[in-house]
């Protein structure tokens, strides 16, 4: 039978902490959430490779190291609200839900939506919402949020998403720019989100979060 607590361990020891991932709450939360239970069934193997593992088409479980640098800069603190866009089968939401005072978790897929809910009951994740619809949309009824997150590339970001980020609030977001790929943490100050690079990392790009191609007569 295999050990997935060990391989967890590993995953933190290996992957997590040599990436200068510093906080507590994000150590503590990825060596006890069972990633193993957030992935497809013909992934359970794969679950602790320090790699995206895939969803669907354009959709993955980010990588052990991208998230938990992600979640190291957000900084979420045990009263704030975060909305997790493209939450998938639920594992980033299962992640912030121990340390964040609730989630909104967003996906679009809705099989995948509700397979999420049901795990995360499972986990005892009872601070986090699952929200079907578009994820480029966010969930405008349940914010504004503390921090948003996105759990995939952006080309860019629309600003119907930005809108739902509270003044003082961060999102952290990976772009996608060349063959590396960059990580940008924005803060919103008087309205408008200043971004500035947070580290390297590759995700594919989110449906409804690419460049529109302008077209020149």
């Amino acid at each position: 039978m295999t050990d997935f607590a060990a391989r967890r361990t590993t995953m933190v020891d290996t992957q997590v902490r040599p990436s200068d991932v510093t906080k507590y709450t994000v150590i503590e939360a990825m060596l006890t959430v069972p990633r193993e239970q957030f992935v497809p069934r013909d992934q359970v193997e794969a679950a602790y490779v320090g790699e995206n593992i895939p969803l669907a088409p354009r959709r993955v479980v980010l990588e052990p190291r991208t998230l938990a640098k992600m979640l190291d800069i957000a900084a979420i603190g045990n009263s704030e609200l975060v909305l997790d866009i493209g939450c998938g089968l639920g594992y980033s939401s299962a992640v912030v839900a121990r340390f964040a005072e609730a989630v909104v978790a967003v996906e679009a897929d809705e099989d995948m939506a509700t397979e999420a809910q049901s795990l995360l009951s499972a986990q005892g994740a009872d601070n986090v919402v699952v929200h079907t619809g578009p994820l480029d949309q966010g969930a405008a009824e349940h914010g504004p949020y503390d921090v948003i997150l996105l759990q995939g590339a952006a080309e860019t970001v629309p600003a119907a998403l930005l809108d739902q980020l509270k003044e003082g609030g961060r999102a952290v977001v990976p772009f996608a720019e060349g063959a590396l790929g960059v990580v940008r943490i924005g803060y919103k100050i008087d309205g408008e989100v200043h971004w500035r690079f947070a580290f390297n990392a590759t995700a594919p790009i989110l449906p409804g979060f690419e460049q529109e191609t302008a077209f020149a007569l």
